[in-house]
C-alpha cells in the first residue's frame, strides 16, 4: 500500500510540476502586456532565481568528490550557455510573436530532436516506428500553424522559428551533456548551469539594452518573480523528485499534460482560443511525442 501511495504522490508532484513550468509562458505573455521586452523579463527571471541557485550551488559544493577537470568546467560553461541562457533567450523572443499554447506545443518537440541529434552525431539507431511518430508529430506542427499563419500573418512563422531554435538548443544541450552530469552530479551541474545562464543574461542587458531596470510597474516585477520561483525553481525540484518516484518513463505519460495546461491557462488569463484544427494539429504533436518518448525509455 506505501509503494502505491508512493506512486500516486510521485504522480501528483509530477504533474504539479509540469503545470508550473507551462505557466512560465502565460506569465511572460502577460507582462509583455506592460510594454516590456523580451531581455528585460528574462533578466528578472535570473535574478529573481539567481540567489536560490547561489544557495543551492553552495549546499552541494561538496556533494560529488570527483575531481573535475578545466575541461570538464569548460563544457558545464558551454552547456549552461547553450541549455539554459540561449534556448531562454530565443523562447521569450519566440512568445513576443506567438500565442502561448502554440509556444508549448513547440517546445514540446524536443524529444523528436534529442533521437536525431542522437542518430547524426552518436550514430544511435532511430526505429521504423520512432521514424513514424516523429513524422506524425512534425505533422501536428504543420496542421496547428498552418491556420495561425492565416489568422495572425507571417510573424507567426518567426516566432515559430525562434520557438524552435529553443527548443533545438535545449535538445543540444540534453545531447550533450549526458556524459557529464555523472562528474558533477544533476544537482549540483543543473546549479552551475543556471548560475552561468544567470551572467549571461547579466552580460547580455548590460550591453545590449537601453531600458532602466527600475523603469517598470510593479506588476512586471511581481510577473518576474514568479516566473522565476514558480515557473523555474520549484518546479525543476518537483519533477526531479517526481521521476525518482515513479520512473522517468510514468514522467514521460504525465509530461502530455504540459501543452494541455498551457492551453487552458492561455484561455483563461490570455483569451487564447485555437481552432479545431489547431486543437487537432496540437493533439497528434502530444500523441506522436508520447509515443516517441516511451519507445526510447523501453528501448533495450
Amino acid at each position: 500500500m506505501e509503494v502505491k501511495k508512493r506512486f500516486w504522490y510521485g504522480i501528483a508532484i509530477g504533474v504539479l510540476g509540469v503545470v508550473l513550468f507551462s505557466s512560465k509562458a502565460v506569465m511572460v505573455k502577460i507582462a509583455y502586456q506592460y510594454n516590456v521586452d523580451a531581455i528585460s523579463i528574462l533578466l528578472l527571471r535570473m535574478l529573481f532565481s539567481f540567489p536560490f541557485y547561489i544557495v543551492i550551488a553552495c549546499v552541494n559544493r561538496k556533494t560529488n568528490t570527483n575531481k573535475n577537470s578545466s575541461k570538464d568546467w569548460f563544457w558545464l560553461l558551454f552547456f549552461g550557455f547553450i541549455g539554459y541562457y540561449l534556448a531562454s533567450y530565443f523562447d521569450f523572443v519566440g512568445l513576443t510573436y506567438i500565442k502561448a499554447s502554440l509556444e508549448r506545443i513547440i517546445l514540446f518537440l524536443y524529444p523528436t530532436m534529442v533521437l536525431l541529434l542522437n542518430r547524426l552525431f552518436l550514430k544511435q539507431k532511430i526505429t521504423k516506428i520512432q521514424s513514424i511518430a516523429i513524422a506524425f508529430t512534425y505533422l501536428g506542427i504543420v496542421i496547428a500553424f498552418r491556420d495561425e499563419v492565416q489568422i495572425s500573418g507571417d510573424k507567426t512563422i518567426l516566432g515559430g522559428v525562434f520557438i524552435l531554435l529553443s527548443a533545438l538548443t535545449y535538445a543540444s544541450y540534453l545531447v550533450g551533456s549526458g556524459w557529464l552530469i555523472p562528474k558533477f552530479g544533476v544537482v549540483k551541474f543543473t546549479a552551475y548551469a543556471m548560475l552561468t545562464s544567470c551572467v549571461c543574461v547579466f552580460v547580455h542587458y548590460a550591453f545590449i539594452n537601453e531600458t532602466n531596470l527600475l523603469s517598470f510597474s510593479w506588476e512586471v516585477y511581481l510577473l518576474g518573480f514568479l516566473i522565476a520561483v514558480f515557473a523555474t525553481v520549484i518546479p525543476s525540484f518537483l519533477v526531479s523528485t517526481s521521476i525518482k518516484m515513479i520512473s522517468s518513463s510514468n514522467f514521460a505519460v504525465i509530461s502530455g499534460v504540459g501543452p494541455i495546461s498551457t492551453i487552458i491557462l492561455a484561455a483563461i488569463f490570455l483569451n487564447e482560443r485555437l481552432t479545431l484544427m489547431q486543437l487537432f494539429g496540437a493533439l497528434v504533436v502530444i500523441v506522436g511525442i508520447l509515443f516517441v518518448s516511451l519507445k526510447r525509455q523501453n528501448k533495450p
